[in-house]
Parts: structure tokens; C-alpha cells; sequence
């Protein structure tokens, strides 16, 4: 995983990048990390060429707290993160609680619950270790990332549900070089 952990840091290498990953740190949450379409997003326009970014609907940060699994924790953070650095849709859940609305068994860690979702190349998260050193989280790794390749993630069951989001979010208009499996 070497080669593309390198080249997801370059692509990454970006001051507004540095910054979210400073401010989600302050907040202190066991295992936060940003993620989902926040690095997916900035991969497949960095590999498509793209010179603007494609918008963002919001900005995933994510953590596992078995200690507080308060939904109003979260909205308060939500919150706190709009404050600092308003209008970019932060939308923060501890993963600890969300196996309650897929119906799995509860989640061990923020990386397990990653690989509960949809895609594989979605499942890739980031955050910034006590050195100020970028550390990725990606269960399923980054070939399907990389290789623009949009594929169901091995424990995400709803096949249906899977092919509809792809579709609604229109990525195969957005990214023409994807590749559907």
C-alpha cells in the first residue's frame, strides 16, 4: 500500500487539508478521522485533471466513543465545527452508534465501521497522529481508489442500495473514467 499511501499524501498535500485535519484534532475524539467523500472527492478530480474541485455536500468526520454515544454530542460538535470554519457542511457521528441503523452488530473501532460501507473506494479515511503526521485508515486499501473502480464494499448487504447511491450521486457523469462493478 506504500506507492498509494505516498501519492493519497501528495494529492492531499494542501493547506485547506492541513487546516480541517488541525481543527477536527482539537476536538479531541478517540480515533476522529475525516473521511468518505472528502478524500474519495479529491482523488478522483486529481485523476480525472480537474483544476476546481468538485463541491463537497458536507465533511465527514467521524470517531468511535463507546463512552458517550449521545446523538446530541454530535450535533453539538457539528455545531462547534461550523463556528470555527463555517458553511462547509461539518457532519460529525461517532461511529459507536451507527451499527443501529444498518443493522449490524456493533461496531469495534472506527475502521471496522468503514468497512461497513457502501463502497470500497469510499471506505478511506485520514487524520493526524501527535507528530503532525497524516495517517490514513482504509480498510479495503486503495486499489479501488486509485483504479477509479467503484465496487461494493464485501460487508455492505444492500446490493440495490449500493447501485442507487452510486447513481444519485451521479458519479459516472461527474468522473467519466469510472469503472462500475
Amino acid at each position: 500500500m506504500g506507492g498509494y499511501e505516498d501519492q493519497l499524501r501528495s494529492i492531499l498535500d494542501q493547506p485547506q487539508v492541513w487546516k480541517d485535519l488541525r481543527l477536527v484534532r482539537k476536538l479531541g475524539l478517540p480515533q476522529a478521522c475525516i473521511a468518505a467523500g472528502y478524500v474519495r472527492n479529491k482523488v478522483w478530480d486529481h485523476l480525472h485533471g480537474y483544476l476546481d474541485a468538485t463541491p463537497l455536500h458536507d465533511v465527514d468526520v467521524i470517531y468511535y466513543d463507546l463512552a458517550d454515544t449521545d446523538e446530541e454530542r454530535d450535533w453539538q460538535l457539528d455545531v462547534r465545527l461550523e463556528e470555527h470554519d463555517p458553511g462547509r457542511g461539518w457532519q460529525v457521528r461517532n461511529q459507536a452508534r451507527m451499527h443501529e441503523f444498518s443493522g449490524n452488530a456493533p461496531y469495534t473501532s472506527v475502521e471496522d465501521a468503514m468497512s461497513y460501507w457502501p463502497e470500497t473506494a469510499t471506505a478511506v479515511g485520514i487524520r493526524l497522529n501527535e507528530q503532525d503526521q497524516m495517517e490514513i485508515l482504509c480498510p479495503y486499501g486503495l486499489d479501488d481508489l486509485f483504479a477509479m473502480q467503484v465496487r461494493q464494499s464485501p460487508r455492505y448487504r444492500n446490493t440495490v442500495a449500493y447501485r442507487q447511491r452510486v447513481f444519485e450521486k451521479e458519479w459516472l457523469d461527474n468522473w467519466p473514467l469510472l469503472m462500475m462493478s
